[in-house]
C-alpha cells in the first residue's frame, strides 16, 4: 500500500492546508452548530453577552486552597520560602518548588524568601549562589528577602546548648557501625540507645563546647537529639483495659517511635573541611539540615513550609524540635511554621541527579576499588533519612556509584551544566525554553499530594504549544541549495510585507525580499522525481511560501567530488508555471547592485539541533557504576548545520527581543542596559522548528539552538 500523500502547505502560515472538500464540510458543520445555538439564544429574552470568565487561580483551588485554609491567617501574612542547598545547579524539578512557593505566597498577597541552606561548606561554591538567584529571577519571581542559614549560626548554636540543658540533646561518640546497630542494622532488628544517651546535661554541654572548640575530629563526636530511639515497644503496647484516649496516645507514640527520622537524628557534626564562604574559619562544627531548617523557618516568620512528599516522614522531626525549644505549640499549627508536602515533579527520559550530571560534565573514573569510609561516616549514618533539597533525587552515596571491576577513565560528554541537552534550568534557558512555559507546565500538571510523573516529550509538547502563540515566524533554511531563477533579470528585487504571525497581527510585520537568487532546503529537492514526492524535482514545480508564483526545476548541478550532492539548481518562475501540490520555505539573496542589499540579505547562522543525549528512553536505569552509560550515548545528540540561512526579518526579531515578553527577561531589559538574554531571541522557523539564539552567538557569527520541533515526530530526520 503506497504511503499517504503529504498535505499541502498554507501559503501564509506554512502549515498543512485542508482540502476544498474538507473545508466545505467543516463550514457546513460550523453553520449547523451556529444555527442551533442561535435557536437556543432566540428563546431567551436576555440579549446581554455572556460575561468573560476569568481564568481560575491554580493556587486558590484544590489541595493548595486546603493548605491555606488549614492555617487561619490573613492572606497578606502568608510567608513562604524556597530553601536550596548551594551545592549545584537547579534543574527542572526545582522549577516546581520555586513556582509553588513563590506562586502560593503571591496569590494570597504574601511574600516568599530565597534562603540558602549553606550548612555544608565543603560542597558550596559562589557560582551556585549566583546561578540560583539568576534562575529564580529568570522565572519571574523576586524574593522578599535573600537569607542564609549561616547568618543564624550563632543563634542556632545557642539553641543547641539550650536543647542539651533541657535534657533533649546528647553528644554521641559511637562509630558509624555502632550507630547503625543501634538503629536495628540492615536486618531491622531491635533498636537500642547508645552508651552516651543517659549522660547528664553538664557532661553533654562540656562535650558540645569541646566540639565547638576543635578538640574533636570529624567522626569522633556528634550532637544528637534525644527523640524516640529510646522508646521501648512495651511503652506503646495496648491492652484491653486501655481507654480509647490512651489507645490513641499509644498509637501516636508507636508511629513516632517507628519513624527513622526520629531515631535520635544528628543536630551538629564536626567538619574537617571547615572553611565557610561567609563565616571563614569561625566554626569547626556545623548544624544539620534537620536542626537548621525548621528553626530558620521560625526565625524568618515562615507560615507555610511547603516541600515535596519525601519530607513527609520528616514532618514529625520538624515539629519535635520546634516544640522542644518552644518555637511551636504542641500538636498545633497555630503558632510557628506549618510544614505541608506536595508531590514532586519526576521527569523521565533524562538525568537529574547532580552526581551523575557531574560525571557527564567533568568526566570520571569508574570501577576500581570502592572508596573507604570518610571521616564524616557517623554524621552520614545519622543523616541517612535526609533527602537533598526539594526537587532533587535522593542522596546517592558514592559507594553506590563505584564498582569494584576494572578501572575505566571516561571523558566529559557535555560542554557544561548549561549544555542544552541537559535539563538543568541553566541548560533549558540556554536552549531557549521560555520561563513562562516551564511555569505553565508545572501548574498544568497540578499541585497535589500525588507525584507528577511525566516524560521529556510531554514537556516538549507543552513548550511547543506555548511558543506557537507567543513567538514570530520566519523562514530558515538549514541545509541550503542555491537556486537561480533564470527567467528573472539579474537586478530583479521584489519586496513584500509579511506578518510575523498571520494569526496575531500585534506582533507586527517585516519586509521579505524576492530575487533572482534564492536558497531552498536540501530536503525539498530530489534529483529523481517520485510520484509521492510533492516538492521540487527535475521538470516538477513547487509553490514558494509568500511568493506569488511557483517555480519549476529546469536543471541542476552536482559536486564534482560527490555526484550525490546537488550544489546548484536552475529554475523558472511565473504565472505560466504549473501550480505545485505543496509550498516550501526559502530565503532570497538580493542583487548586490541594490542599495538595500545589506539590509535585505539573509543572515548566515550555525544551527544546532539537539536530540536525546542517550539512546535509552530510561537513562537512569543504565549502568552508572562501571561506565555502561557512556556506551549508550546517542551519537546524534547534537547535529550542526554550519551554513544555514535565515531571512532578513531575523534582524528585527533580534532587536525586539525578548519573545515573548517574560517577566524575568523583560525586567532584565528594563534594568538599565537594555540588554536581554540571547536565549530570549526566539522564533518559529516555518516548516522546521522553534529556535533561539545561543549564548555564544555574536554579531559576526550567529548561533541558533533548536528549542523543540514543530511536532513530536515529523518523520523528517535532521
Amino acid at each position: 500500500m503506497p504511503d499517504a500523500k503529504p498535505p499541502e502547505i498554507d501559503p501564509e502560515t506554512g502549515e498543512p492546508k485542508i482540502s476544498k472538500r474538507a473545508a466545505e464540510k467543516a463550514a457546513k458543520k460550523a453553520a449547523a452548530k451556529a444555527a442551533k445555538e442561535a435557536g437556543k439564544a432566540g428563546a431567551k429574552t436576555d440579549s446581554k453577552p455572556a460575561p468573560t470568565k476569568e481564568p481560575e487561580d491554580p493556587f486558590k483551588q484544590g489541595w493548595l486552597r486546603g493548605v491555606f485554609k488549614e492555617k487561619p491567617i490573613p492572606g497578606a501574612d502568608v510567608h513562604t520560602r524556597f530553601p536550596p542547598e548551594p551545592n549545584g545547579y537547579l534543574h527542572i524539578g526545582h522549577a516546581k518548588a520555586i513556582t509553588v512557593n513563590f506562586g502560593f505566597a503571591k496569590s494570597y498577597g504574601g511574600v516568599c524568601n530565597l534562603r540558602f541552606d549553606d550548612t555544608n561548606p565543603a560542597k558550596e561554591e559562589e557560582r551556585y549562589f549566583t546561578s540560583i538567584k539568576d534562575m529564580v529571577r529568570w522565572l519571574g519571581f523576586e524574593p522578599a528577602n535573600i537569607t542564609y542559614s549561616s547568618d543564624e549560626f550563632d543563634q542556632l548554636y545557642e539553641l543547641a546548648e539550650e536543647l542539651v540543658r533541657r535534657g533533649k540533646g546528647y553528644v554521641c561518640h559511637c562509630s558509624a557501625a555502632e550507630v547503625n546497630a543501634g538503629r536495628g542494622g540492615k536486618q531491622h532488628g531491635p533498636r537500642s540507645v547508645c552508651k552516651h544517651w543517659s549522660r547528664d546535661a553538664e557532661d553533654n554541654l562540656a562535650d558540645l563546647r569541646a566540639m565547638r572548640d576543635g578538640r574533636y575530629k570529624a567522626g569522633e563526636a556528634v550532637l544528637r537529639m534525644k527523640q524516640y530511639l529510646g522508646t521501648k515497644p512495651e511503652e506503646y503496647e495496648t491492652h484491653d483495659t486501655d481507654s480509647k484516649e490512651v489507645i490513641e496516645q499509644k498509637q501516636k507514640l508507636k508511629r513516632l517511635a517507628e519513624n527513622p527520622a526520629l531515631w535520635d537524628a544528628a543536630a551538629y557534626r564536626v567538619k574537617n573541611e571547615n572553611y565557610h564562604h561567609r563565616t571563614g574559619l569561625k566554626w569547626r562544627i556545623y548544624p544539620t539540615y534537620e536542626f537548621t531548617h525548621c528553626l530558620c523557618d521560625s526565625f524568618e516568620g515562615i507560615t507555610h513550609s511547603l516541600c515535596t512528599t519525601e519530607f513527609e516522614t520528616l514532618r514529625p522531626a520538624y515539629n519535635w524540635l520546634l516544640e522542644a525549644l518552644d518555637h511551636k505549640l504542641p500538636s498545633s499549627d497555630e503558632k510557628g511554621p506549618m510544614q505541608r508536602e506536595y508531590g514532586r515533579l519526576n521527569v523521565e527520559g533524562t538525568i537529574l541527579s547532580k552526581r551523575r550530571i557531574a560525571m557527564l560534565v567533568e568526566g570520571c573514573t569508574v570501577g576500581g576499588d570502592a572508596p573507604a569510609p570518610t571521616a564524616d561516616s557517623v554524621a552520614d549514618e545519622l543523616d541517612g533519612v535526609k533527602l537533598e533539597e526539594e526537587g532533587d533525587e535522593e542522596v546517592e552515596p558514592s559507594a553506590n556509584l563505584i564498582s569494584t571491576g576494572p578501572s575505566r577513565k571516561l571523558p566529559p560528554v557535555v560542554r557544561d551544566w548549561d549544555d542544552p541537552r541537559l535539563f538543568t534550568l541553566v541548560a533549558l534557558r540556554r536552549r531557549g525554553v521560555p520561563p513562562g512555559a516551564l511555569k505553565k507546565f508545572v501548574l498544568d500538571l497540578g499541585v497535589t499530594k500525588a507525584g507528577a510523573n511525566t516524560m521529556t516529550h510531554t514537556l516538549d509538547a507543552s513548550i511547543r504549544t506555548y511558543l506557537e502563540r507567543t513567538v514570530p515566524r520566519l523562514m530558515l533554511v538549514l541545509d541550503p541549495i542555491k537556486v537561480t531563477i533564470t527567467n528573472l533579470p539579474e537586478d530583479y528585487l521584489e519586496e513584500r510585507t509579511v506578518p510575523f504571525d498571520p494569526k496575531d497581527t500585534s506582533k507586527g510585520s517585516h519586509v521579505l525580499p524576492f530575487s533572482r537568487t534564492i536558497y531552498i532546503d536540501r530536503t525539498d529537492f530530489r534529483k529523481e522525481d517520485d510520484p509521492d514526492f510533492f516538492r521540487l524535482a527535475p521538470g516538477k514545480s513547487v509553490g514558494l511560501l509568500h511568493a506569488e508564483h511557483p517555480i519549476i526545476c529546469k536543471s541542476f548541478t552536482t559536486d564534482p567530488a560527490d555526484s550525490e550532492k546537488v550544489t546548484h539548481i536552475e529554475a523558472e518562475y511565473g504565472s505560466e508555471v504549473p501550480a505545485g501540490k505543496a509550498r516550501i520555505h526559502w530565503v532570497a539573496d538580493p542583487p548586490s547592485s541594490s542599495a538595500k542589499a545589506k539590509e535585505l540579505s539573509p543572515v548566515k547562522a550555525e544551527v544546532r539541533i539537539f536530540n536525546p543525549l542517550f539512546k535509552s528512553a530510561k537513562p537512569n536505569e543504565l549502568d552508572w557504576k562501571s561506565g555502561g552509560y557512556y556506551d549508550n550515548l546517542n551519537p546524534e545528540s547534537e547535529v550542526v548545520f554550519s551554513e544555514a540561512r535565515v531571512e532578513c526579518g531575523f534582524r528585527e526579531v533580534r532587536a525586539r527581543a525578548p519573545w515573548p515578553e517574560e517577566e524575568g527577561e523583560k525586567a532584565k531589559k528594563e534594568g538599565g542596559s537594555g540588554m536581554v538574554e540571547k536565549s530570549s531571541v526566539r522564533f518559529q522557523g516555518i516548516r522546521v522548528a522553534f529556535f533561539a539564539e545561543d549564548k555564544e552567538s555574536t554579531d559576526e557569527k550567529i548561533i541558533l539552538n533548536r528549542i523543540v520541533g514543530l511536532k513530536e515526530d515529523s518523520g523528517k530526520k535532521v
